[in-house]
């Protein structure tokens, strides 16, 4: 059986902008997230650049959209497990995961979530914070519905608590719920499942994973958001003191051979720009540097807002290789040594909080769905398409394209840009008599 209908598979934002592009042309869309809410790393963002907009401003009442369109089906919390077929019919097995909570009875109100005793590690907030073992992801999911942690349930470990269960006035709890294995028929597919950072704890000189003050820069990310753990309150994590002096560590694992990504991450310079003019409106009196390789400011606008962040925001950028970064025991202040490529010579810098920028790297999953529909991967690890250039969201498999960074690293306007093109020719496929 043919089907005009297209199979989106990733809810971030190229997932979400090839969907609604889609849709909007009367497609039916099949759009699978795995996790409880779409939304992807741009729900994690405070503000975007080069605009400094809110990020969730943006994206939210795109989210929205998906899920009342009238063409969309979400499935959120799904995954795919099986491919068969080709162009015009492919047939897809998706595995919708038991969230122990009925979807269409469950109001959202937070009622289980607050009262649920069991705290565990936040995954949204990148370990910077913690949640329930019932719990929303972030305030503004998509769908707002709950979901039970299986691994951390006192019930499902113990046979105790069922406290959520008692408090719902929906009566929207079922701890007997199962996973559910539906089958859909499509005529193409639009892979937009993302990228993931890099843990840099084996650059052991750079002290991540044992000098509690040098974090990640999506870690500070959540750390400086209003919606984060502190609610914006920019606070170094070992004594809850403002930092005085912060340092951004730019390429750290991209650009290098030996870490095996030799590849630009491309945002990288954009985002630690966005992150030291957030520092600067949250606390003036912080001092910010960025030691960079090269800044690579290619986009629409770029440069202004790298100018601007020097001249208005009194960003210090600093041209230099990081050689070591070491804890004071007693203060856990950071000393960062570093080569000064412009004067040729060794110099440190004192700081209270390190930000690592790391390189972005193909998500391991990618892999297996790479495997699965048969199509090609890059020298790096990403999607491949035919041609960049040319042919920029074609794999080599006919009826499948893929966008956003998937296919390698870069911007939201450039994810979004390749998710509408991406749209089109899944729409072409979708819309195009074939022979029986």
């Amino acid at each position: 059986m043919e089907s005009n209908a297209v199979l989106v598979i990733g809810g971030g934002i190229a997932g979400i902008q090839a969907a609604l592009d889609l849709a909007n042309r009367g497609v039916k869309v099949h759009l699978v997230e795995k996790s409880p809410s779409i939304g992807g790393r741009m729900a994690q963002l405070d503000k975007t650049f080069p605009t400094m907009d809110c990020s969730i401003c943006i994206l939210a009442p795109k989210m929205i959209e998906c899920l009342r369109h009238p063409d969309i089906e979400l499935l959120a919390y799904s995954e795919v497990r099986e491919v068969t077929g080709s162009a015009g019919n492919f047939v897809v097995k998706v595995v919708r995961k038991p969230r122990f909570i009925d979807v269409d009875k469950c109001t959202g109100c937070g009622e289980c979530t607050q009262k649920c005793p069991v705290r565990v590690i936040s995954e949204f907030d990148m370990g910077m914070g913690k949640r329930k073992a019932i719990f929303m992801a972030f305030p503004q999911a998509v769908p707002r519905v709950a979901v039970i942690d299986k691994d951390n349930c006192l019930f499902f470990q113990k046979g105790v608590c069922k406290i959520c269960e008692k408090l719902c006035q929906a009566h929207a709890v079922n701890f007997d719920q199962k996973a559910e294995e539906i089958t859909l028929n499509v005529s193409s597919l639009v892979l937009a499942t993302g990228l993931e950072s890099w843990n840099p704890a084996s650059i052991s000189e750079y002290g991540y994973g044992r000098h509690e003050n040098v974090l990640l820069s999506l870690e500070f990310e959540r750390l400086i958001n209003a919606s984060g753990p502190t609610h914006g309150e920019l606070m170094r994590p070992s004594d809850n003191k403002k930092p005085r002096t912060i340092v951004f560590m730019q390429c750290v694992g991209s650009r290098s051979e030996r870490e095996g990504f030799p590849y630009c991450s491309s945002v990288c310079c954009m985002y630690a720009t966005k992150e030291a003019i957030l520092v600067r409106e949250h606390n003036p009196e912080c001092a910010v540097h960025i030691l960079y390789m090269d800044l690579r400011v290619f986009g629409k606008r770029f440069q202004e807002f790298v100018t601007r962040a020097k001249e208005e925001w009194g960003v210090d950028y600093v041209n230099g290789r990081v050689a070591v970064v070491m804890e004071d025991p007693v203060t856990q202040n950071l000393l960062v040594r570093y080569e000064n490529v412009a004067e040729g010579k060794i110099e440190e810098l004192w700081a209270d909080l390190v930000v690592l920028c790391p390189a972005l790297v193909p998500r391991e999953d990618n892999r297996v769905l790479a495997k699965t529909l048969g199509i090609e991967l890059d020298t790096d690890g990403f999607l491949k398409t035919k041609d960049p250039l040319l042919m920029p969201v074609e794999t080599n498999v006919d009826g499948i394209f893929v966008c956003g960074c998937c296919q390698s690293p870069k911007d939201i306007s450039e994810s979004v840009t390749q998710a509408s093109a991406a749209a089109n020719k899944a729409a072409e496929v979708a819309t195009t008599p074939r022979a029986r």
